[in-house]
Parts: structure tokens; sequence; C-alpha cells
């Protein structure tokens, strides 16, 4: 009996180890499930069309977030439907179309169901500490389109809002209540950069994300964009007493303060705001919707789906 001892020992101490790291980062807690259609709809104009490529995001797996392909409906005229992630940040729907005729119309549309799951705070953020730079966090520490975390009035503030020792928890806080103090909400129809919407003293949800972004990065935290249908929102990223890393979602723009918490039923899109597309020379932001031919007598018309099924 004596020398089973030490393995029940052992594997108590597993247990309250991993009870332990269970208790790091953020909690999931309640289910919303939804379902949406993802697709392409494109319409020949007054001649043919060959060599038709269309492009667009659509939801991919994420902690909060599981998704489930129910139907994939493409018209006879339609190649192929395939994918692929970019960036590790998005999954990228191409749809190919060889030729269409004066008038014919394309199809290809998926039906996803999405559960999204209830983001709450870690009850200790004591614990929490900024990370060591490395490879992989590299992105989320450097300028990226419309997020110049290398502005020197953005240096500025964040040197003025970490002055004084305080938890990383803490600090992160001190500069999301900052924006949201300090930054009207106001909307817009074009995308402004951060340092644009600190000189204004205004900005939307985008300039609101992307100026927390930007005060976070030049404070050496981690942070990146969050994409859902019509809203943008911030994560950041902080290590644990334990070393291992975890993103934390905080809403700039809404009446509801929340930090490190996130109650949003919407699919997620992306994550990140650096992307490298095919097609594009410089690095976008955000991984847009796209139509292109290799020939067209007439410029085809093109409709992007992406929308809640009423059930």
């Amino acid at each position: 009996m004596s020398a089973k001892v030490p393995y029940f020992f052992a594997i108590a101490l597993l247990w309250a180890t991993a009870a332990v790291a269970a208790d790091r980062g953020v909690r999931l807690t309640d289910e919303t499930t939804s379902q949406w259609r993802f697709g392409v709809v494109v319409t020949a104009g007054n001649g043919p069309v060959s060599g038709i490529r269309a492009t667009l995001p659509i939801p991919m797996d994420w902690p909060e977030q599981s998704v489930k392909t129910l139907s994939e409906d493409k018209s006879a005229n339609v190649e192929a439907i395939t994918f692929k992630v970019l960036d590790g940040g998005v999954k990228q729907m191409t749809v190919a179309i060889p030729r269409l005729g004066p008038g014919e119309e394309a199809t290809a549309i998926l039906k996803l169901e999405i559960v999204k799951r209830h983001i709450e705070a870690p009850d200790d953020t004591d614990l929490y500490l900024v990370p060591k730079p490395n490879t992989a966090l590299a992105k989320f520490l450097n300028p990226s389109p419309f997020i110049e975390s290398r502005d020197l009035k953005i240096k500025s503030l964040a040197t003025e809002l970490s002055a004084g020792k305080q938890p990383a928890w803490e600090q992160t806080a001190k500069i999301f209540d900052w924006v949201r103090a300090n930054i009207k909400y106001e909307f817009a129809k074009e995308i402004k950069p951060a340092i644009a919407s600190l000189k204004a003293g205004q900005g939307d949800c985008e300039e609101l994300s992307s100026l927390v972004i930007a005060i976070c990065r030049a404070s050496k935290i981690p942070a990146r964009a969050v994409w859902v249908p019509d809203h943008t929102y911030p994560e950041f990223y902080l290590a644990d007493d334990q070393g291992k890393g975890h993103w934390f979602p905080c809403q700039a723009a809404g009446a509801n303060r929340e930090f490190g918490s996130m109650n949003e039923a919407r699919p997620i899109l992306q994550k990140g705001d650096n992307f490298q597309v095919p097609g594009q020379k410089a690095p976008q932001r955000y991984v847009q919707q796209s139509l292109s031919a290799k020939d067209a007598a007439a410029p085809p018309t093109v409709k992007f789906i992406m929308e809640p099924v009423n059930e």
C-alpha cells in the first residue's frame, strides 16, 4: 500500500494543477445559437463574362465560437467553392465561375449554424502580466493599417497612462477607460486613422477600437481588432503567473462598460487588423469582399450575402 501513496499523491497534484489552470483566462458561459447565410450572387450584364472569381470572409471557429455548415448551395455554372484561412485570423471563401452568358446568374450560398458563448472576465486579475515579446506576438505589437502605434502623440499618451507602478490589468483598463471618456462616439462613413481620431476627439467603433489597440501596443501590450457584422471591438493579450497567454475582449464603443468580458451574439468574422490578402500588395486592415473577371463585355453585378436566417 505504501508504494501506491506517491502515485495517488501525483494524481491529486495533477488534478489540483489542472483546476488552477482552468481558473486562468476568460470564462465561457451562456450559449446563443443562430443560423446565417453567407455567399454571393453574380449576374452578367449585356455581354458574356469569363474567369469570374468572388471572395468573402466567413465565420470560423474561435474559443467563444463554433461554426457548423448546414448546407452548401451552388448553381450549376459555379465550378468550385474553396476556403483558405489567412494569417490565422480569417476564413476566406472563394467562388470560381468559368463563364456567364449575357444576363445569366450564378449563386453560391452557405447556410451556417453559429454557436456563440458569452465571455466573463476572470475573478483574480492581479495574476496577469505584460507578456514578453516573441515572434508570434510581433504583429500585435507593431503598427498596422490605421493603427499608428509608433506615432509620437500616441506613444506620449501611452507613457502618461502607464506612469507609476500598476498591475497589467489595471494599466490596460486605464487605457480603455481613457479612450471611452475622452473620445466621443460619432458614426463616420469613412475609416479614419487612430491618430486622426485622437486629434479630433471623436470616432465610431472602428476608430475607438483602433485607438485602444494603438495605445496598448505603444505600452507593449499586444492587441488586435475583432470584427462582427456592423461592429468592431478590441482584444488585448496578457500572460498569467504561469506564463500562459490569454486574449481578453473589451467594448470600446457602447453604453455598457465591458472590459475583459463580452456579451455579443453576432458571429465573429475576423480577428486581426494586418492581413496579407492574395491579389493585394499592401497589408489590409480587413479582408473585404471582392469580385474580379478576366474578360467581360460588360461589367457584371454582384450581391454579397451576409444575413441571419429568419426561422
